[in-house]
């Protein structure tokens, strides 16, 4: 890792967390020392605090025991005392026994207990003052995880010098199980207390800007939430959004090269009596984990003899945790019991098929296991983003192995290609049990080299950069700010950087709109305001156009609309949307935000029964020919399959893999559309042209806005009339009035009809 030290810009990191990263450990004479624990945060953060030693806040993890500060390795480490009863009513009781379970879904049932709550409020207060005494000045403060929820505010109160982070490593909850929190009101506003607040996925994200906007005075302008001033703070800004962590990938892998790791590794199998298969499963003996899930699956494939005991092996992992809670008592009880039947039942003298293992292991055992396994469990019912996966990607180099992934866990919206499963689904884990255990090297090749892409690109000097990096921008925007004498949340974000250029002939027909009465902005999204990437899951919109967007749609008169040939699904999963848009997918025949009686051409509906029937013979055929194609993606929408080349090697080869498609497609009487790298088949005609004119014909008379990429856009800019303005963006030929080079560009002219139409001036990205 690289270049850390400009991230906080030379001032002192403050990380601070429940526990403290080490391990006291007692040697045969009784001699007492510090080791680092292996938990998931620590493995994440190890390298930056290497690169950059920290102050590390938290608690030592012994009730009743005062200890002095004391240093290990680049670390200073300011311990926090709490007593049996805060361990009690604080950990095990608030945070274990009420914010656990409600983030992760109810999969077990929360209480809610006034003394509970009381005491998280004394023990927050405690963590935040002892930051507010050890950090320098002008420090940056990274605060983890639910625990401490409301030590932001409070450390903004007691150290406003600070830059204040905030991440939640576990998943935060839709509003509908948030608002059963009795005090979630104050859990907002503490969070609210930092300047950057990161979530582990979009979604989670979304739910909180939302639930703010709810219980608080602030608005969301995109990922940025706006505070008011107010008569003790003056206003401000704070960034909410997604930043999925991850692990140090290449440290795994020069783990996994050494060769007494590949030595253990293969001790592991002849211990285990050298199986034709060996599964693996690694978690903290958690509810959330879907252990017991699992465990059946396994058992009902042994009993139905679609898997040989003899030839196959489970080894499960489960290392402790929380065992003074009466729920991970009775699970660990569940788990050894249902251990014990299975290997009754399927087990010999010589052979156990599930070897159950109740302790941790060190990182390098770990990685050898890792190695040892041709396939790894990872199948919570909900996690936040489960490092296990990612660990045994980055460990696989030889591209063999199959991850079996959880949907409901965060690492899934980055690791497509693993077998994705829900667990709840018993029938849908089995197959994909034996699937895995079936799966061709050449299949486990092209699936590994996806995965291994995806968490070496978003490694955890990534994840650091985007997270600090932050940090460290709205500190110095702040500081400018204050410089100049401007309020940082009078108008939104302040602009340190030179408005983008939008010529001067889009700018004075951007003038002659701005001013009507009803006024319709639709734009496309790929490669119009947000950039192209090679993974389209991974498309964002760009900050400032999500702003103005955001702006235009609360400006009275103003309507927003959204144009794509993405799925309303796929849409979604980008974190793309606002509240009171008007979204149409699918090239027109998806539809949401709007009313679609109002609407001809095909928008909207659903599929009849022989569109369906017909869609999924089609779906079949091109994943029988394209399917296992290196680099194709297939994408199912409701009306139809895109064919994706973006990710093949060789442009040439994609381009004859899409005319080959285009000539199946044709022969079938599929509707056709061309798109840069993608041709989407579609059994009902429709396009975005006539949704977008069906959308102006059902409001209010008024000038239309189009921003698009695309040949499919250019349906659109033709239904334009001469009050309109349609504005291509990027090369080729088009029947736009206007072109502007670059998604850039386009989000600087919606920024600057933002002006013309309210006054408020947003800055650039």
């Amino acid at each position: 890792m690289t270049g850390m030290q400009d991230l906080t810009g030379g001032r002192e990191l403050v990380m601070v967390s429940n526990r403290l990263p080490v391990d006291r450990v007692i040697a045969a004479d009784g001699t007492t020392s510090w080791r680092t624990s292996p938990g998931g945060l620590v493995t994440a953060v190890e390298p930056i605090v290497e690169q950059l030693g920290c102050v590390w806040v938290g608690w030592a993890g012994s009730a009743d025991e005062h200890i002095e500060p004391f240093e290990i390795g680049r670390m200073r480490l300011e311990p926090v005392d709490l007593s049996r009863d805060d361990v009690e009513r604080y950990y095990e009781g608030f945070s274990n026994g009420t914010l656990w379970p409600l983030y992760h879904d109810v999969i077990a049932p929360p209480e809610y207990h006034r003394h509970w709550w009381d005491r998280y409020v004394k023990v927050n207060r405690r963590f935040a003052e002892r930051v507010a005494e050890t950090a320098a000045q002008g420090a940056v403060a990274w605060i983890h995880d639910y625990q401490l929820q409301l030590v932001p505010a409070m450390l903004r109160e007691l150290r406003p010098d600070l830059t204040i982070g905030f991440f939640l490593h576990i998943p935060f909850p839709p509003r509908g199980l948030f608002e059963q929190l009795p005090w979630r009101r104050s859990i907002i506003q503490g969070l609210l207390g930092a300047d950057v607040i990161g979530f582990q996925r979009v979604p989670d994200a979304i739910s909180f800007r939302t639930i703010a906007e709810r219980y608080t005075h602030t608005q969301a302008l995109g990922n940025t939430m706006v505070l008011p001033a107010t008569a003790d703070a003056p206003g401000r800004t704070v960034l909410a959004q997604e930043f999925p962590i991850s692990i140090d990938a290449a440290a795994f892998a020069e783990v996994a090269r050494r060769p007494e790791t590949q030595q253990r590794a293969r001790e592991i199998r002849a211990e285990l009596g050298d199986p034709k298969t060996v599964m693996l499963g690694v978690d903290r003996l958690d509810y959330t984990k879907g252990i017991r899930h699992r465990l059946k699956a396994f058992d009902e494939l042994l009993a139905d003899d679609e898997i040989d005991a003899s030839e196959i092996v489970l080894v499960q992992v489960a290392s402790p945790s929380r065992e003074q809670v009466d729920a991970y008592r009775q699970l660990r009880n569940e788990v050894e019991l249902t251990v014990g039947r299975l290997n009754g039942e399927h087990g010999t003298i010589g052979h156990s098929p599930l070897v159950y293992l109740h302790r941790g292991y060190s990182r390098e055992e770990m990685v050898a296991l890792y190695l040892a396994a041709d396939v790894l469990l990872v199948t919570p019912l909900r996690d936040g983003m489960n490092l296990v996966a990612k660990e045994y990607v980055a460990c696989r180099e030889d591209e063999q192995g199959v991850l079996v992934l959880s949907e409901f866990a965060g690492a899934a919206d980055e690791l497509k290609d693993a077998l994705l499963v829900n667990p709840h689904d018993i029938e849908g884990l089995k197959a994909a049990f034996l699937r895995a255990t079936h799966m061709p090297q050449e299949e486990q090749r092209r699936r590994m080299q996806g995965l291994r892409r995806a968490v070496h690109d978003n490694d955890v000097e990534h994840w650091a950069s985007g997270f600090l990096g932050s940090m460290t921008s709205i500190s110095e925007t702040r500081a400018a700010a204050q410089a100049s004498g401007t309020p940082e949340g009078a108008t939104g974000p302040v602009s340190l950087v030179p408005q983008a250029f939008v010529p001067r002939s889009v700018g004075d027909r951007l003038r002659r709109i701005a001013t009507a009465s009803s006024l319709l902005v639709a734009t496309d999204f790929d490669g119009t305001i947000a950039p192209i990437v090679p993974r389209p899951q991974d498309a964002r919109m760009l900050p400032r156009a999500r702003q103005a967007l955001e702006m235009l749609s609360a400006a009275p008169g103003v309507r927003v609309a959204l144009l794509t040939g993405r799925s309303l699904g796929g849409l979604a999963d980008t974190g793309t949307g606002g509240e009171g848009w008007i979204v149409s997918g699918s090239h027109g025949s998806e539809l949401t935000g709007f009313d679609v009686s109002g609407i001809t051409g095909g928008a909207g509906g659903e599929p009849t029964d022989e569109e369906s029937d017909r869609l999924d013979r089609i779906t079949r055929r091109f994943e029988r020919v394209l399917g296992s194609e290196p680099g194709v993606r297939l994408e199912r929408k409701p009306f139809g399959v895109a064919v994706h080349t973006r990710e093949v090697a060789d442009p040439e080869y994609g381009r004859e893999l899409l005319a080959a498609a285009v000539e199946f497609g044709v022969a079938e009487g599929l509707h056709v559309r061309e798109g840069k790298q993608v041709r989407e088949f579609s059994v009902r005609a429709s396009d975005k042209g006539t949704v977008l004119q069906s959308i102006r014909d059902a409001l209010p008379a008024g000038p239309v806005l189009f921003l698009g990429d695309d040949v499919t856009d250019e349906d659109a800019f033709a239904v334009l009339g001469p009050d309109d303005l349609g504005i291509k963006v990027g090369e080729g030929e088009t029947a736009a009035a206007e072109r502007i080079p670059d998604p850039a560009a386009a989000a600087a002219v919606l920024a600057r009809l933002v002006e013309l139409r309210t006054g408020i001036v947003i800055g650039s990205d």
